[in-house]
């Protein structure tokens, strides 16, 4: 009997050994995953998508060796529910950033990822709430400066203390212990994500990058400052005025601010730092690499106070707070060099949501029923086309005072689309083919499509209660 237990157990410990290699085997054949999020970007916030001010090298590399969307879109013009349809890939229509952590393990993308034995970490800006709300109560494994603060008091240390003296609302965690006078935010964060990759180099893992900047306050190095306050002067703005009226507020025209262009600068090398460690690790072809934004750039002020703006979007109309093209088309650059052809994608419609799907579609050929978001798999390997893909938003936080905007409610479906502004029952509708700065609206000249496409969007309205 003896005998029978001990050949038994040394089955067992054979069968557990062959699946144990079996598995690492098929671990060492997933991608790493690397999402970088720029807070506050606007799509012409970049050289490669032709700013004159901001030298964005680095960016630019990674998007000439990516798949580059020029029809991609976040789910909001403003943080948090963009971010929580990113994360969640749910419109974020109903969103109660609160019960994250309510969401199902089999929804759970991170939960996902874990389970196929990926290492996770999230660094950054969080703003999704704190304890079982935040990154480590979502699921990821790994978290550095996350949690509810929605923006840092200074980008400098002290990081949660502003210029006058003042503490921020929420303290950013993890930056508190620091004492550095020589730190910078952006900096310290690529510094933890770096730390995190290099320790977990032979094991897949995904990593998210989450920046405070380039959101407010607008504070970059002096050196980056003054060499733009040079560049600057070589540009020739012509005869575009500096700030127009626009709903309660104004909206910037220029971009011509080297503080900002400075903040920009300084997110671009750091991510050239990511790069650069990749390369160095020799896992650089084996990683799927995203950079995109939470919406739109910072271009328009509202009634209240005449705010610091930060860039123009031009020629997108409007910025963040509005569902104009300025505040939701964002940068969206997916590399993987083992496996991704790069591209300039210029018919596809795509939105933040669609983020994770496609990331676990990619390394496990596997799809989660009953979310908003699709995988866009296919589109990446040139097997699809989304043009005539048809997208919503709902824009119920509107800040009149703050970035001039009003509630509205959205459609594309194909090259058109219908934005309603339904507290001031005023309809407008755009081709954006034809006319990207929706400057020429067609509701009173195309009175079907303006009704079909209405009834489209009152229709999914009632399906999500709104």
């Amino acid at each position: 009997m003896k005998i029978n237990k001990l050949l038994i157990f040394y089955i067992v410990l054979n069968v557990f050994s062959s699946s144990l290699i079996h598995s690492q085997g098929h671990l060492e054949n997933y991608p790493n995953i690397v999402v970088i999020v720029v807070d506050d970007l606007g799509f012409y916030d970049l050289s490669f998508t032709g700013s004159q001010l901001y030298n964005t090298p680095n960016v630019d590399r990674l998007a000439s060796a990516s798949v580059s969307f020029t029809n991609a879109y976040s789910n909001y013009p403003r943080c948090v529910p963009s971010r929580y349809a990113l994360m969640t890939s749910r419109y974020p229509v109903n969103e109660n950033k609160g019960s994250l952590h309510e969401i199902p393990s089999s929804q759970n993308f991170i939960y996902q990822f874990n389970t196929l034995g990926y290492a996770t970490s999230y660094v950054g800006k969080w703003h999704l709430g704190t304890d079982q709300n935040s990154p480590k109560g979502f699921g990821f494994k790994h978290s550095f400066a996350a949690g509810e603060a929605g923006g840092l008091a200074s980008h400098f240390y002290p990081f949660n203390t502003k210029k006058n003296g003042k503490p921020a609302p929420h303290s950013v965690e993890d930056f508190e212990g620091l004492s550095d006078k020589g730190n910078y935010s952006s900096d310290l964060l690529t510094d933890a994500s770096i730390d995190f990759i290099q320790k977990n180099e032979n094991r897949p893992f995904l990593a998210v990058l989450a920046y405070y900047a380039v959101h407010t306050p607008i504070e970059a190095k002096q050196e980056d400052i003054q060499r733009n306050k040079s560049q600057l002067d070589t540009i020739d703005f012509g005869e575009t005025p500096n700030y127009i009226k626009e709903g309660h507020g104004r909206r910037k025209m220029r971009q011509d601010d080297p503080a900002y262009a400075g903040l920009v600068e300084n997110v671009d090398h750091n991510v050239g730092r990511v790069l650069a460690t990749l390369n160095a690790l020799n896992i650089a072809n084996n990683t799927i690499i995203i950079l995109t934004s939470d919406h739109g750039g910072l271009s328009n002020g509202g009634s209240k106070w005449k705010r610091h703006l930060a860039t123009s979007n031009l020629p997108l109309k409007a910025g963040k707070g509005w569902l104009y093209e300025g505040g939701i088309r964002v940068p969206l650059f997916v590399s993987w060099p083992q496996k991704i052809h790069p591209k300039i994608e210029t018919e596809s419609i795509v939105l933040g949501m669609d983020v994770f799907p496609t990331l676990l579609d990619l390394v496990a050929q596997k799809l989660i029923a009953n979310m908003d978001g699709i995988s866009f798999k296919k589109v990446l390997l040139n097997q699809e086309k989304w043009h005539q893909r048809t997208v919503f938003w709902h824009s119920s936080k509107a800040r009149p005072y703050s970035t001039g905007d009003d509630k509205s409610s959205a459609i594309r479906m194909g090259d058109y689309k219908l934005i309603d502004f339904y507290e001031t029952d005023k309809t407008e509708l755009y081709n954006l083919k034809k006319d990207v700065g929706e400057l020429n609206d067609l509701s009173k000249s195309n009175l079907e499509l303006t009704s079909k496409l209405k009834h489209k969007l009152d229709q999914w309205k009632q399906n999500h209660q709104l």
